[in-house]
């Protein structure tokens, strides 16, 4: 059986269906439970505390507590579970959006060794082509100059989040570089007006949040388009 939130990446239940998987009457009965950390597309940051607490809940039956940290070097990664090793954890780490790089496909992961044996027995074969795995070596040695990113991001979702809010739409506190916002109508219409003005954003209806749109927190100079665009759109 398996647990998700709502709403959160939908992949994960997904292929727990495919995999014959059925969602668990409880959340604490789970045999593995999915949690994005930061979420998305809520941008929400799990504190490690919580995230203990959940893995704990997790181990009492043998369940395992699967920590998908794509987005957590872009918030903060004081709040990791990467130095956890316990059979009840399972850490996914991702560069492609730390290095804004997601054509290359590369994820990495943390876990105990018997997991990650079983892991490896259903892994696809050559699964990391050549180039990627030169830029991810690459990468890893950058990994402090993303302080001065997660900086900036703060600063700039700051600046989103009080246009936004004085446009009297509503936005999720986000840890991270994204938004989701709220716009209390159809939010389809309202994206394809935005790509008129060249302003691409995530409709989330997928999500199961019809009203709502995920933003990302980019440049000033491109921040302050979408604000520009969106205000017009929102009249």
């Amino acid at each position: 059986t398996y647990h998700t939130t709502s709403p959160t990446f939908g992949e994960y239940e997904l292929s727990a269906r495919l995999a014959g998987a059925m969602a668990a009457d409880r959340p604490e009965t789970a045999d593995v439970s999915f949690v994005c950390n930061p979420n998305n597309p809520t941008g929400e940051l799990y504190a490690r505390t919580d995230m203990l607490a959940r893995a704990r809940v997790a181990s009492s039956h043998g369940g395992i507590l699967f920590a998908d940290e794509a987005f957590i070097e872009l918030a903060d990664p004081s709040e990791t579970l990467i130095d956890q090793h316990k059979g009840s954890f399972f850490v996914l780490r991702s560069l492609t959006k730390s290095f804004a790089v997601p054509g290359i496909r590369f994820g990495y992961g943390f876990g105990d060794p018997d997991l990650v044996a079983k892991i490896e027995t259903a892994r696809p074969p050559w699964s990391v082509n050549a180039y990627a795995e030169a830029f991810a070596l690459q990468a890893f040695t950058h990994m402090d100059e993303l302080e001065r990113s997660r900086a900036y991001i703060a600063k700039e979702r700051g600046f989103l989040q009080k246009k936004i809010q004085g446009m009297g739409l509503q936005y999720h506190p986000s840890s991270v570089n994204y938004l989701l916002v709220d716009c209390a109508r159809d939010a389809g219409p309202l994206c394809a007006r935005l790509e008129t003005h060249d302003i691409l954003v995530r409709d989330c209806t997928s999500f199961g949040l019809p009203s709502c749109i995920r933003v990302a927190v980019r440049t000033h100079e491109e921040n302050t388009l979408l604000v520009e665009a969106l205000s017009a759109c929102v009249r």
